[in-house]
Protein backbone atom coordinates (compact mmCIF):
# COMPACT_ATOMS: atom_id res chain seq x y z
CA UNK A 1 0.00 0.00 0.00
CA UNK A 2 1.40 3.25 -0.94
CA UNK A 3 2.60 5.68 2.38
CA UNK A 4 0.86 8.32 2.68
CA UNK A 5 -0.02 10.72 6.24
CA UNK A 6 -3.10 12.20 6.93
CA UNK A 7 -3.44 15.05 8.10
CA UNK A 8 -7.35 16.64 9.21
CA UNK A 9 -8.36 20.18 9.33
CA UNK A 10 -10.10 21.33 11.82
CA UNK A 11 -12.95 22.28 10.40
CA UNK A 12 -15.40 19.64 12.17
CA UNK A 13 -19.00 20.50 10.65
CA UNK A 14 -22.36 18.63 9.57
CA UNK A 15 -21.07 18.32 6.06
CA UNK A 16 -17.18 18.22 6.99
CA UNK A 17 -17.69 15.81 9.77
CA UNK A 18 -14.50 15.19 11.81
CA UNK A 19 -13.14 17.82 9.15
CA UNK A 20 -11.69 17.95 5.73
CA UNK A 21 -8.65 15.01 5.13
CA UNK A 22 -5.57 16.29 3.42
CA UNK A 23 -3.07 13.36 2.35
CA UNK A 24 0.40 13.75 1.72
CA UNK A 25 1.48 10.64 -0.08
CA UNK A 26 5.33 9.23 -1.22
CA UNK A 27 8.90 10.64 -0.34
CA UNK A 28 11.26 11.90 -2.14
CA UNK A 29 8.83 14.48 -4.12
CA UNK A 30 5.70 14.08 -2.02
CA UNK A 31 2.26 14.50 -3.76
CA UNK A 32 -0.34 16.95 -1.69
CA UNK A 33 -4.19 15.51 -2.19
CA UNK A 34 -6.79 18.25 -1.09
CA UNK A 35 -5.13 20.54 0.66
CA UNK A 36 -7.99 21.60 2.40
CA UNK A 37 -9.11 24.90 4.11
CA UNK A 38 -7.15 28.06 4.67
CA UNK A 39 -6.15 27.48 8.38
CA UNK A 40 -3.31 28.52 9.89
CA UNK A 41 -2.27 25.42 11.50
CA UNK A 42 -4.05 23.26 8.98
CA UNK A 43 -1.74 24.95 6.44
CA UNK A 44 1.97 24.62 8.92
CA UNK A 45 1.21 20.98 9.69
CA UNK A 46 0.97 19.97 5.57
CA UNK A 47 3.64 22.30 4.39
CA UNK A 48 6.16 20.81 7.24
CA UNK A 49 4.77 17.00 6.57
CA UNK A 50 5.31 17.74 2.84
CA UNK A 51 8.67 19.47 3.89
CA UNK A 52 9.64 16.24 6.04
CA UNK A 53 9.32 14.10 2.50
CA UNK A 54 11.15 15.66 0.91
CA UNK A 55 9.24 18.41 -0.36
CA UNK A 56 6.25 18.72 -2.88
CA UNK A 57 6.14 16.92 -6.41
CA UNK A 58 2.70 18.79 -6.95
CA UNK A 59 -0.81 19.37 -5.70
CA UNK A 60 -3.93 17.18 -6.48
CA UNK A 61 -7.56 18.66 -6.44
CA UNK A 62 -10.55 16.23 -6.26
CA UNK A 63 -12.87 18.86 -7.04
CA UNK A 64 -12.82 22.50 -6.16
CA UNK A 65 -15.26 22.95 -3.21
CA UNK A 66 -14.04 25.59 -0.71
CA UNK A 67 -13.19 23.19 2.40
CA UNK A 68 -10.73 21.16 -0.12
CA UNK A 69 -9.40 23.58 -1.82
CA UNK A 70 -8.94 27.18 -0.06
CA UNK A 71 -5.26 26.33 1.28
CA UNK A 72 -3.76 25.36 -2.28
CA UNK A 73 -2.64 28.68 -3.22
CA UNK A 74 -0.62 29.46 0.30
CA UNK A 75 0.56 25.94 0.22
CA UNK A 76 1.80 25.96 -3.26
CA UNK A 77 3.74 29.50 -2.43
CA UNK A 78 4.85 27.35 0.85
CA UNK A 79 6.24 24.61 -0.86
CA UNK A 80 8.13 26.49 -3.67
CA UNK A 81 5.22 26.08 -6.33
CA UNK A 82 4.99 22.53 -6.88
CA UNK A 83 2.38 22.08 -9.90
CA UNK A 84 -1.31 22.18 -9.40
CA UNK A 85 -3.58 19.04 -11.10
CA UNK A 86 -7.35 19.80 -11.10
CA UNK A 87 -10.32 19.67 -13.18
CA UNK A 88 -12.10 23.13 -12.98
CA UNK A 89 -9.65 25.12 -10.12
CA UNK A 90 -7.17 27.55 -11.64
CA UNK A 91 -4.29 24.63 -12.52
CA UNK A 92 -1.07 24.07 -14.17
CA UNK A 93 -2.62 20.84 -15.30
CA UNK A 94 -6.24 20.65 -16.55
CA UNK A 95 -7.53 16.90 -15.43
CA UNK A 96 -10.46 15.02 -17.12
CA UNK A 97 -9.60 11.44 -16.03
CA UNK A 98 -7.86 8.69 -17.67
CA UNK A 99 -4.29 10.77 -17.02
CA UNK A 100 -1.33 9.11 -15.54
CA UNK A 101 0.14 12.04 -12.93
CA UNK A 102 3.13 10.48 -11.30
CA UNK A 103 2.52 7.50 -9.20
CA UNK A 104 -1.55 7.90 -9.39
CA UNK A 105 -3.80 6.82 -12.17
CA UNK A 106 -6.84 9.58 -12.50
CA UNK A 107 -10.19 7.85 -12.29
CA UNK A 108 -13.43 10.52 -13.05
CA UNK A 109 -15.26 10.02 -10.49
CA UNK A 110 -18.96 13.02 -11.01
CA UNK A 111 -21.39 13.54 -9.12
CA UNK A 112 -20.81 15.28 -5.69
CA UNK A 113 -19.35 17.97 -8.19
CA UNK A 114 -19.31 18.15 -11.51
CA UNK A 115 -14.86 18.05 -11.89
CA UNK A 116 -14.76 15.50 -9.14
CA UNK A 117 -11.99 13.08 -9.95
CA UNK A 118 -10.22 10.30 -7.13
CA UNK A 119 -6.59 9.27 -7.52
CA UNK A 120 -5.21 5.84 -7.23
CA UNK A 121 -1.53 5.03 -5.94
CA UNK A 122 -0.84 1.31 -4.55
CA UNK A 123 -4.06 0.43 -4.34
CA UNK A 124 -5.14 3.19 -2.34
CA UNK A 125 -8.37 5.74 -4.03
CA UNK A 126 -7.79 9.02 -2.22
CA UNK A 127 -11.08 9.68 -3.14
CA UNK A 128 -12.20 12.79 -2.29
CA UNK A 129 -15.83 13.15 -1.68
CA UNK A 130 -17.31 10.36 -4.03
CA UNK A 131 -16.53 7.85 -0.82
CA UNK A 132 -17.14 9.26 2.50
CA UNK A 133 -15.27 7.15 5.77
CA UNK A 134 -19.34 7.02 7.30
CA UNK A 135 -22.77 8.24 5.66
CA UNK A 136 -23.65 8.91 2.34
CA UNK A 137 -22.75 11.99 -0.26
CA UNK A 138 -24.62 14.02 -2.02
CA UNK A 139 -25.14 14.10 -5.60
CA UNK A 140 -25.53 17.43 -6.59
CA UNK A 141 -27.73 18.40 -9.77
CA UNK A 142 -26.42 18.34 -13.32
CA UNK A 143 -26.56 16.84 -16.96
CA UNK A 144 -25.79 12.98 -15.70
CA UNK A 145 -25.13 13.92 -12.49
CA UNK A 146 -25.99 10.74 -11.01
CA UNK A 147 -25.80 8.39 -13.63
CA UNK A 148 -21.99 9.48 -14.05
CA UNK A 149 -21.39 8.89 -9.98
CA UNK A 150 -22.68 5.00 -10.36
CA UNK A 151 -20.60 5.02 -13.12
CA UNK A 152 -17.94 6.39 -10.92
CA UNK A 153 -18.42 3.63 -8.38
CA UNK A 154 -18.00 1.02 -10.59
CA UNK A 155 -14.72 2.37 -12.16
CA UNK A 156 -13.69 2.31 -8.24
CA UNK A 157 -15.09 -0.87 -7.80
CA UNK A 158 -13.31 -2.38 -10.73
CA UNK A 159 -9.59 -1.39 -9.84
CA UNK A 160 -9.73 -4.08 -6.64
CA UNK A 161 -8.85 -1.23 -4.34
CA UNK A 162 -7.05 -2.66 -0.89
CA UNK A 163 -8.27 1.01 0.87
CA UNK A 164 -9.99 4.13 -0.18
CA UNK A 165 -8.66 7.41 1.73
CA UNK A 166 -11.89 9.99 1.59
CA UNK A 167 -12.25 13.41 1.98
CA UNK A 168 -13.80 13.00 5.29
CA UNK A 169 -14.19 10.46 8.12
CA UNK A 170 -12.03 7.33 9.15
CA UNK A 171 -10.05 5.01 6.32
CA UNK A 172 -12.08 2.47 4.73
CA UNK A 173 -10.41 -0.60 4.53
CA UNK A 174 -13.16 -2.77 3.03
CA UNK A 175 -13.70 -0.93 -0.24
CA UNK A 176 -15.39 -3.34 -1.77
CA UNK A 177 -17.98 -4.05 0.41
CA UNK A 178 -18.33 -0.07 0.94
CA UNK A 179 -18.61 0.77 -3.04
CA UNK A 180 -21.49 -2.05 -2.98
CA UNK A 181 -23.26 -0.38 -0.42
CA UNK A 182 -22.83 2.98 -1.75
CA UNK A 183 -24.51 1.87 -5.39
CA UNK A 184 -27.19 -0.25 -3.21
CA UNK A 185 -28.38 2.65 -1.65
CA UNK A 186 -28.80 4.92 -4.23
CA UNK A 187 -30.62 2.22 -6.10
CA UNK A 188 -33.15 1.81 -2.95
CA UNK A 189 -33.62 5.84 -3.21
CA UNK A 190 -34.77 5.39 -6.71
CA UNK A 191 -36.70 2.42 -5.77
CA UNK A 192 -38.42 4.36 -3.09
CA UNK A 193 -38.75 7.27 -5.55
CA UNK A 194 -40.21 5.39 -8.05
CA UNK A 195 -42.90 3.99 -5.53
CA UNK A 196 -44.17 7.33 -4.10
CA UNK A 197 -44.33 8.75 -7.97
CA UNK A 198 -46.61 5.74 -8.71
CA UNK A 199 -48.52 6.12 -5.71
CA UNK A 200 -49.15 10.26 -6.73
CA UNK A 201 -46.90 11.83 -5.15
CA UNK A 202 -45.61 15.09 -6.87
CA UNK A 203 -44.11 17.92 -4.29
CA UNK A 204 -40.80 17.85 -3.31
CA UNK A 205 -41.53 17.83 0.39
CA UNK A 206 -44.08 14.50 -0.42
CA UNK A 207 -41.10 12.72 -2.02
CA UNK A 208 -39.09 13.41 0.05
CA UNK A 209 -41.27 12.59 3.39
CA UNK A 210 -41.23 8.91 1.20
CA UNK A 211 -37.72 8.38 0.09
CA UNK A 212 -35.82 9.85 2.08
CA UNK A 213 -38.14 9.55 5.99
CA UNK A 214 -34.83 7.77 7.59
CA UNK A 215 -32.87 11.48 6.99
CA UNK A 216 -32.39 14.21 9.88
CA UNK A 217 -34.16 16.88 9.83
CA UNK A 218 -30.23 18.82 9.57
CA UNK A 219 -29.66 16.92 6.33
CA UNK A 220 -32.70 17.33 4.54
CA UNK A 221 -31.72 20.10 2.33
CA UNK A 222 -28.60 17.93 1.42
CA UNK A 223 -31.35 15.63 0.61
CA UNK A 224 -33.37 17.60 -1.10
CA UNK A 225 -29.87 18.28 -3.51
CA UNK A 226 -29.56 14.69 -4.44
CA UNK A 227 -33.46 14.30 -4.66
CA UNK A 228 -33.27 16.55 -7.74
CA UNK A 229 -30.32 14.76 -9.26
CA UNK A 230 -32.59 11.23 -8.91
CA UNK A 231 -35.63 13.21 -10.78
CA UNK A 232 -32.91 14.20 -13.32
CA UNK A 233 -32.29 10.60 -14.11
CA UNK A 234 -35.77 9.46 -14.15
CA UNK A 235 -36.54 11.91 -16.48
CA UNK A 236 -33.42 11.10 -18.70
CA UNK A 237 -34.91 7.73 -18.95
CA UNK A 238 -37.73 8.51 -19.62
CA UNK A 239 -39.74 7.28 -16.42
CA UNK A 240 -40.48 10.79 -15.05
CA UNK A 241 -44.30 11.44 -14.65
CA UNK A 242 -45.74 14.94 -15.45
CA UNK A 243 -46.06 17.65 -12.97
CA UNK A 244 -43.66 16.78 -10.67
CA UNK A 245 -41.99 19.63 -8.53
CA UNK A 246 -38.14 20.24 -8.48
CA UNK A 247 -35.82 21.50 -5.83
CA UNK A 248 -34.43 24.23 -7.30
CA UNK A 249 -30.78 24.23 -7.27
CA UNK A 250 -28.73 27.06 -8.10
CA UNK A 251 -25.13 25.03 -8.52
CA UNK A 252 -23.46 26.94 -5.93
CA UNK A 253 -24.62 25.39 -2.77
CA UNK A 254 -27.85 26.37 -2.00
CA UNK A 255 -31.77 25.49 -2.35
CA UNK A 256 -34.70 27.92 -3.36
Amino acid sequence: MTAFATIRADNPGLFTLSGTNTYVVGAGGAWVVDPGPALPAHLDAVAAEAERRGGAAGILVTHDHADHVEAVAALAERLGGPPVHAARYPADVVLAGGERIGPFDVVATPGHAPDHVAFVAGGVAFAGDAVLGEGSVFVAPDPGALRGYLDGLARLRALGLRAIAPGHGPLVTDPDARLDAYVAHRLERERRLVAALAAGRRTAGALLDAAWSDVPAALRPAAAITLAAHLDKLDEEGRLPAGVERPRWDGAGSLG
